[in-house]
């Protein structure tokens, strides 16, 4: 006769208990992802529109110009460069390639400088790098 208990419970409950929480994490996951997506989309059509107001040009045109006016603050420049980065046009790539130094401190506040870690994070993207988030959310209506 087979033993049909593991660790004390039946071998068909804890394969069904497993299948239940399986599909519960699962479903969490595709959830929170979806989430996640949607609002970085939300949040760059917000950027785009802010710099479209006070620029010229589609949604990339206009956050360049944001990124190379030296009047604007340290920290709309760098949710500027976030912003290219996620989008991930080519066309983002002269500008950043422009201001990026390769030197990327241990800590980087946002209104110190231009943030190297976050240009180089956008330089992948716009030379074509994976950028999962467009599967739910798409650039290009911006």
């Amino acid at each position: 006769m087979k033993n049909n208990y593991l660790l004390g419970f039946a071998k068909d409950r804890l394969q069904q208990w497993f299948l239940y929480w399986l599909v519960l994490g699962g479903g969490f996951i595709i959830l929170l992802f979806l989430i996640t997506s949607t609002w970085i989309g939300v949040d760059v059509r917000g950027r785009c529109q802010t710099a479209q107001g006070r620029y010229k040009g589609d949604c990339v045109e206009a956050l360049i110009q944001v990124i190379d006016n030296n009047a604007n603050s340290f920290r709309d420049r760098n949710y500027a460069i976030w912003a290219l980065g996620q989008i991930g046009d080519p066309r983002a790539k002269t500008i950043l390639e422009k201001y990026y130094t390769g030197k990327i401190p241990p800590r980087e506040p946002y209104d110190a400088g231009l943030s190297q870690y976050e240009m180089e994070k956008a330089l992948k993207l716009v030379k074509g790098g994976t950028n999962v988030t467009h599967l739910v959310w798409n650039p290009n209506r911006l």
